[in-house]
């Protein structure tokens, strides 16, 4: 019987093997044929499926068994309680970043009408959460990727904040001469021989958003070089970066005079985000 409840249960045994949560994705799937939400599928678990709608499962559900990210198959996924567009050109918004939202809004807090820019956009979920959660914040957004900033674009009108000001540009490549309050990155940090760019949702997702050249740091480096020439007095460079690159993050921020350095941990008691202060004169 293709009711809701036996396609659930029978469809969740097939992922049990790629996917550490078989029951909810197979929800999610099944959730974005009927174009309902995950109550509704406890509610009429009864409910029998048509024809059209089991066969529009089946297909997102053997995108599933190859190993798809559910993000890129449902071409969505929440963030701070907003919802994101994604697609194979930016990476999947994770939890993680969380971290280094939490320590901006604690920072801008003490300057709500600061300036602030997000470097290696991609999605927009840096930009547009702090741009959403403080209206009045100058917010540039910047990435190297065409396809990425076309991403960007449409969250920021799903998530109406016109308060950000989208630019095509290698790092700072193509930024006009400027100070900001804060300079905020998620750049590339894994190495090109990391084991986990062949496990879960990593193979699917931009190498070039993933994979940084001197073992995962060249990016932070670039970056930590020329924020020099674009920070405030007193502004802060805030880095998310892998669990084990808190000390060279650190003694980066140390080459290039950085002062005030401080580390937080993501909510598995990981070092993540890393941020330090600009208070040589400028």
């Amino acid at each position: 019987m293709n009711n809701i409840q036996s396609v659930l249960t029978n469809s969740a045994s097939t992922l049990l093997d790629i996917s550490d949560s078989a029951d909810l994705d197979v929800e999610i799937l099944l959730c974005q044929v009927l174009n309902k939400n995950r109550s509704y599928l406890r509610t009429w678990p009864e409910k029998l499926l048509s024809k059209t709608q089991l066969n529009q499962f089946t297909q997102l559900l053997e995108q599933r068994q190859q190993g798809q990210p559910i993000a890129y198959i449902t071409g969505t996924r929440e963030f701070w309680s907003r919802d994101f567009m994604v697609d194979p050109n930016v990476l999947i918004p994770r939890p993680d970043t969380e971290t280094l939202i939490e320590l901006c809004l604690h920072l801008i807090n003490q300057k709500p009408d600061a300036s602030l820019i997000d470097l290696g956009t991609g999605s927009g979920i840096i930009a547009i959460t702090l741009a959403a959660e403080y209206p009045q914040l100058q917010v540039s957004a910047v990435d190297s990727s065409y396809e990425a900033l076309q991403i960007a674009l449409k969250n920021a009108q799903l998530n109406q904040t016109p308060n950000i000001n989208f630019l095509h540009s290698n790092w700072f490549d193509k930024i006009a001469p400027q100070r900001f309050d804060f300079i905020v990155s998620n750049p590339p940090y894994i190495a090109a021989d990391d084991q986990h760019l062949q496990q879960g949702d990593v193979r699917f997702e931009p190498n070039s958003a993933l994979i940084a050249e001197q073992q995962g740091l060249q990016d932070f480096m670039q970056i930590s070089e020329q924020s020099q020439h674009y920070l405030n007095h007193g502004g802060h460079l805030i880095f998310e970066h892998g669990y084990n690159q808190k000390q060279s993050v650190h003694d980066i921020f140390n080459q290039y005079h950085f002062q005030n350095i401080h580390c937080l941990h993501d909510l598995s008691g990981h070092p993540r985000v890393s941020y330090a202060q600009w208070l040589t004169p400028n």
